[in-house]
C-alpha cells in the first residue's frame, strides 16, 4: 500500500543535502566543540558557519543565534529567561508583572506562562477574530506600566494563519516592550526580517524545516538580556550549557541555507498543490469548511471541518488508506479536548471536533493530491451515514 506523508506540520522527512553535511560530524569530525585540539576546532568551525547561515536567513547577527534543543526549549528559554530577569525589577509593582499573549500559542508558549501565573505573574489573552488574527486595538489597550513581553505565535500550526507581525511589532517597540514570537512553523517558509519586522526573540525549530529532531534554536537581539535556564559550562554565551548537537546544529544550518535560496519556488509549488486541495474538497464535499485566513495563512497548511463527523474518525480511516495527516497540533494530539484554537476563533466543541490539517511539505507531489483527493469524499461520506450527528 502506498504511503503518503500529509503532516509536515508535525515534523518533517530530512533533506538528503543536510543528511549528507551531518553525518561526517558522527564519524570523523566528532570532537567536542569546547576542546582545543583539531578536532573539537573542527566541530567549532562547523557550528560557527550554521550560525552564520541561520542568522542570513533571519537578517540576523551570526551572534544573535543561540542552538538550543528544540522549539519548546527555545520558548522556554525566550519567556522565562525574560521573566526571571524582570521579576525583581516588577515584583513590587501595584499591577505585578505582566505578560500579553494570544489564546493559541504553542503549548510550549501557553503553559510556561501558566506556568510564571503560578509564580505571581499576570497574563492577558488577546482576543482573535474568526480567522483567527489578533485584535491590535485590544492589544495596545492591554500594554499597561508593568507589561515587559508580548508573545503571538507568528504562523499557527494547526490552522496556518499569520499574525500582523510588524503591525505588533511597532506596538512593542513604541510602548518599549518586548517582543517574542514562535515561528517554528514560519521559519523556511515564508521571509522574515527581524530587523524590518522589530522582533526581539524568535523561536524556531529544526525537525520542521527538514532538519533532524533534538535542535532548534533563538534568535536574541542584541539590545536584550535574559537570564538562563539551564546552567552548566556557560556554552552559547553563557546562555544555553551543553555540549552542542553538533550534527544538528549543521543539518540546521543547512536547511536554512537551503530555505533561503528556495523559498520562494519552493512555496509557490506547494502553494498551488494546497490550493487544488482546498478547492477539490470545499467543491466536492458538502459542508465542509476552511478554518483559517483564506489568503494570510501558511502557503503549505490546510486547515478543515466537516460537519456531522469527528477528525479523529477521519484521520484513522484515512491512516488505513496510508495517508498520514492530523487533527492539529501534534503536540496536543492525544487530548480528547477540543482544539484551543477552533475554540478561540468561535467554533463550539462540536464542530471543533470535526476537524482534519493536511499539511504540505518538500517532497510532496501532485500526484498524492490527486490520490487524497480521490479518497477524502468517500471517507467523510461513509463516516457521516453511521454518525449521529448527520441528519441528511
Amino acid at each position: 500500500m502506498e504511503r503518503i506523508y500529509f503532516d509536515n506540520s508535525a515534523t518533517t522527512r530530512t533533506d538528503p543535502r543536510a543528511l549528507e553535511e551531518l553525518v561526517p560530524h558522527y564519524c570523523d569530525s566528532f570532537g567536542n566543540p569546547s576542546s582545543l585540539h583539531s578536532f573539537g576546532r573542527e566541530g567549532r568551525k562547523a557550528i560557527d558557519l550554521a550560525r552564520s547561515r541561520v542568522a542570513k536567513l533571519l537578517n540576523a547577527n551570526d551572534k544573535e543565534i543561540i542552538f538550543t534543543s528544540s522549539g519548546s526549549e527555545s520558548d522556554n528559554l525566550a519567556i522565562k529567561g525574560t521573566a526571571f530577569r524582570m521579576m525583581d525589577h516588577l515584583k513590587n509593582h501595584p499591577q505585578g508583572p505582566h505578560i500579553i499573549i494570544s489564546p493559541f500559542e504553542h503549548p510550549a508558549v501557553h503553559n510556561t506562562c501558566k506556568y510564571l501565573e503560578e509564580l505571581g505573574f499576570k497574563v492577558h489573552i488577546l482576543p482573535v477574530d474568526k480567522f483567527g488574527i489578533v485584535d491590535l486595538d485590544n492589544l495596545r489597550k492591554s500594554i499597561t506600566e508593568s507589561t515587559f513581553l508580548i508573545s503571538v505565535i507568528y504562523a499557527h500550526n494547526e490552522i496556518g494563519t499569520i499574525q500582523p507581525m510588524s503591525e505588533i511589532g511597532e506596538i512593542a517597540r513604541e510602548k518599549g516592550v518586548i517582543f517574542h514570537t514562535d515561528a517554528v512553523q514560519a521559519l523556511g517558509k515564508l521571509p522574515i526580517d527581524v530587523e524590518a519586522l522589530k522582533i526581539d526573540l524568535l523561536s524556531f525549530s529544526g525537525h520542521k524545516i527538514y532538519a533532524p529532531k533534538g535542535v532548534g534554536g533563538l534568535y536574541l537581539n542584541k539590545r536584550i538580556r535574559v537570564v538562563p535556564i539551564i546552567h552548566g559550562g556557560g556554552h552559547e554565551r553563557g546562555l544555553r550549557s551543553s555540549t552542542e548537537n553538533v550534527p544538528g546544529i549543521v543539518a540546521l544550518g543547512k536547511t536554512c541555507e537551503i530555505a533561503r535560496l528556495e523559498m520562494k519556488e519552493e512555496a509557490e509549488r506547494i502553494g498551488n498543490m494546497k490550493g487544488r486541495l482546498i478547492r477539490g474538497i470545499l467543491d466536492n464535499i458538502e459542508e465542509s469548511y476552511l478554518n483559517g485566513h483564506p489568503t494570510q495563512c501558511l502557503p503549505n497548511v490546510a486547515h478543515f471541518r466537516f460537519t456531522g463527523i469527528e477528525g479523529e474518525a477521519l484521520l484513522l480511516s484515512l491512516d488505513g488508506m496510508g495517508i498520514a495527516a492530523s487533527t492539529g497540533s501534534a503536540c496536543s494530539s492525544k487530548s480528547l479536548k477540543p482544539s484551543r484554537t477552533l475554540i478561540a476563533i468561535g467554533l463550539d466543541p462540536v464542530s471543533a471536533h470535526g476537524s482534519l490539517r493536511l499539511s504540505l511539505g518538500r517532497f510532496n507531489t501532485d500526484d498524492e493530491v490527486d490520490y487524497v483527493l480521490d479518497k477524502i469524499p468517500s471517507v467523510v461520506e461513509r463516516l457521516r451515514m453511521m454518525s449521529p450527528l448527520w441528519n441528511k
